[in-house]
């Protein structure tokens, strides 16, 4: 059965379950939340979190978690800036991408996947309106019309069943209400770079039917020459559209039926890879680097096109005694990238380029998704809920290289589903307890479907599965009116991983068993001084069996998973707040962050030209490196944040703010070896808004300036051919406006 007759069947079933409510009065919504409840003069807001399905404080949740609020994505996001801006703006995430805008790759606490490909399994989920976009395309899908985005650290699978164990970045969008509202932003900078962000709410029937419209645009054009055609500003431009509609049904007080459609469509570059800017010897930018010039050959321009469209049915029933909710979503996902990978050419480098590397890869995917869950009434002291999800997707992959490799496709599909429940008992009035448990399977299967003479004749056919069940186990308990402790154990897996894109260099296809990892936390989290100071931190250890690593390039552009005999992390990480004066709002994180690989075996390849400082060995007549006791590759040791909003009173209505916001990202090793070049450290991007705003947030127009230092910030790098690495956006000067009503 296909993937689009599956999601009829259950949409068709979603839509009967509609019909069967609908004589029942309506669930009760709240109109524009914001995910922060007002506090009083000179205090800090309450944040609310949504960590266990259900919206809570987030000062009462035994889980590490961190928040981003509208204002401050907005912000980050004001030069047209894409989902890796995210990085390091939390404690323990991070975020890169090596194909553009398309496809990223998330960390938490130091566990991702470097996999470039656009199969790439990750550990880290993103959920957007409790939907998870599991594909690495699905992943890029543009933020915009947020209510906030929440960063859960550690394993999450209880709730969250898709490749959980390193945490979720959860993003929530803005709700239609009973209300008109208008929400937007626009602006305006270097480069020609625009960025819109809105939506308009409007009660079509107010208490029974209302509409979400939102959208986004943002654009820059070329800035970038090509030293080696001479050709002046033919690279870095996008365009990228994307919008959302939202409908809202409450026929009574106890249903509600959220619908949802949701497009994008990108038409701009791949990641802009820079021949030879790195040592050699060390991990410095040389000569070779020119932020405005790349000296390509071949890329095709380095076209890069993805559209995407996500449509959902939430259905809400609240009964006397629990909520019934159903999800129901469909997902697809096509487009392609293409690029000069070698970052040069054969003539002038620079440097030295022993051959050319240019190939595009493109994705043609379908996800289903359905979820059921039944969750107790909010009052109470013992709450619970139970559910089942189901996933389903299946993707073509085409691999094409310029002149080699020749097109190779290959097949993906993934059945998986589960059961789950969790309870939160309050033993006294100080002492909460909560478990949950979820059983999952999940299978793969993989086959080539166009070959090549490279490939060689056959499908190749590959499957794995496997059955686990997760569990975790949480104490939260009360010290005084505000302050608490909390202790949490858990674990969680990542399934079976099946990766095909060396199968079009005439490589077989590689497989990496199931990674399973236990994580210890203990944490607190406190509010005093009159509720203008918020400190929360945790400390975390957790340990994996069979970790899943990507060993990528290596003296070839391929891809190998292996799995590692153990891994283990161990860490902190601190998030504050402090309300200065009723004008004078700061905010601090900061991670600190121990990996480790543990397998005295395992070997993998080296760069081309690089400086491995490893120990190798050869192995069938070629040197590996043994990376026993090296760091998980992109995993930061050091990341912190920083934010400050100061104003000054204009008048009774206005003020005039300046808003400041950095993140710092220290010590990361890019790849699963260590050398002397392919690694990062002090890295600092900041970020500056000054102008006027009305004091009820109905209206604002500043200036801005992104990454105001003009860092040179190495983000990745390419190892299979040359010390090639790619790097930041420049520093973006510009303006904006922002209005709510």
């Amino acid at each position: 059965m296909t993937i689009r007759s599956t999601a009829a069947r259950f949409i068709g079933a979603s839509t009967l379950a509609v019909a069967a409510f609908a004589a029942q009065p309506a669930l009760a919504q709240e109109a524009n939340a914001s995910g922060a409840e007002e506090a009083a003069d000179g205090q800090l807001n309450t944040i609310i979190v949504t960590a266990n399905r259900r919206e809570e404080n987030l000062q009462d949740v035994a889980v590490s978690a961190a928040t981003l609020d509208a204002d401050t994505v907005r912000t980050i996001f004001d030069a047209g800036a894409e989902i890796t801006a995210l990085a390091a703006r939390v404690p323990g995430l991070f975020v890169e991408s090596s194909n553009g805008r398309a496809a990223p790759r998330f960390y938490i606490r130091g566990l991702g996947n470097t996999d470039f490909d656009l199969a790439a399994s990750q550990p880290v989920s993103v959920v957007m309106d409790d939907v998870v976009m599991e594909n690495v395309t699905l992943k890029s899908f543009p933020i915009f019309d947020v209510e906030r985005i929440e960063v859960l650290r550690g394993p999450q699978g209880t709730l969250f069943g898709r490749n959980t164990p390193a945490g979720i970045v959860k993003i929530d969008t803005v709700k239609p209400g009973d209300e008109f509202a208008v929400d937007g932003s626009v602006s305006y900078g270097s480069f020609n770079s625009v960025s819109a962000d809105g939506g308009v709410t409007l009660p079509l029937a107010p208490g029974v039917v209302s509409l979400r419209l939102s959208g986004l645009w943002q654009q820059r054009d070329n800035w970038v020459d090509n030293g080696f055609t001479g050709e002046e500003d033919v690279y870095g431009a996008y365009s990228e559209v994307a919008g959302r509609a939202q409908l809202l049904i409450t026929p009574g007080d106890r249903l509600s039926v959220l619908g949802s459609y949701s497009v994008r469509d990108l038409d701009g570059q791949s990641t802009l890879f820079r021949a030879n800017i790195l040592g050699p010897g060390d991990n410095d930018l040389n000569d070779n680097y020119d932020r405005d010039t790349v000296f390509y050959d071949a890329g095709g321009r380095n076209d890069a096109a993805y559209k995407a469209e996500i449509a959902t049915a939430k259905v809400d029933y609240e009964a006397d005694f629990a909520t019934f909710t159903s999800i129901t979503s469909w997902a697809n996902s096509e487009g392609r990238s293409r690029g000069d990978i070698d970052g040069g050419n054969l003539v002038t480098g620079p440097g030295f380029i022993p051959f050319p590397s240019d190939t595009q890869d493109s994705i043609d995917l379908e996800q289903f998704t359905q979820e059921v869950r039944i969750a107790s009434a909010s009052n109470g002291p013992v709450q619970w809920q139970v559910g089942g999800f189901y996933f389903d997707s299946e993707f073509d992959v085409t691999t094409i290289g310029f002149d080699f490799p020749p097109p190779v496709t290959v097949n993906h599909t993934n059945e998986s589903w589960a059961v789950f429940g969790q309870v939160t008992g309050e033993i006294t009035p100080a002492l909460k307890l909560t478990g949950g448990l979820r059983y999952t399977e999940d299978e793969k299967a993989f086959a080539v479907t166009q070959t090549s003479f490279i490939s060689g004749p056959g499908a190749q056919e590959r499957s794995v599965k496997d059955e686990r069940i997760s569990w975790d186990l949480a104490a939260f308990y009360d010290v005084g009116a505000d302050a608490s402790v909390y202790a949490r154990v858990a674990s969680g897996f990542r399934a079976p991983t099946i990766q095909g894109r060396d199968v079009a260099f005439g490589s077989a296809p590689s497989i990496a068993t199931s990674e399973k990892i236990m994580s210890y936390e203990a944490g607190f989290k406190s509010e005093f001084a009159g509720r203008s100071v918020r400190l929360n931190g945790a400390v975390y250890y957790y340990t994996i069996d069979d970790p899943q690593f990507t060993a990528v390039g290596g003296a070839g552009n391929l891809v190998q998973l292996v799995n590692a005999d153990q891994g283990r992390g161990y860490g902190f990480e601190l998030d504050s707040a402090f309300q200065i004066t009723p004008d004078f709002l700061v905010t601090a994180g900061v991670s600190w962050n121990n990996t480790e690989i543990q397998d005295d075996t395992l070997a993998v390849g080296i760069c081309f030209q690089c400086t491995v400082t490893d120990p190798t060995v050869v192995l069938s007549g070629n040197t590996r490196a043994l990376v026993d006791g090296n760091p998980f590759p992109n995993a930061p040791e050091w990341i912190a944040d920083v934010t400050a909003r100061y104003a000054v009173p204009v008048g009774n209505s206005g003020e005039i703010f300046a808003f400041t916001d950095w993140a710092y990202q220290g010590k990361t090793n890019i790849f699963i070896y260590e050398s002397a070049e392919f690694n990062t450290n002090n890295q600092i991007e900041g970020g500056l808004r000054v102008g006027y705003a009305q004091l009820d947030g109905t209206f604002e127009v500043a200036a801005f300036v992104r990454n105001i230092l003009d860092a040179d910030n190495v983000k990745g790098g390419i190892d299979f051919n040359n010390n090639t690495a790619f790097v930041n956006d420049p520093r973006v000067f510009g303006i904006s406006a922002r209005v709510s009503y």
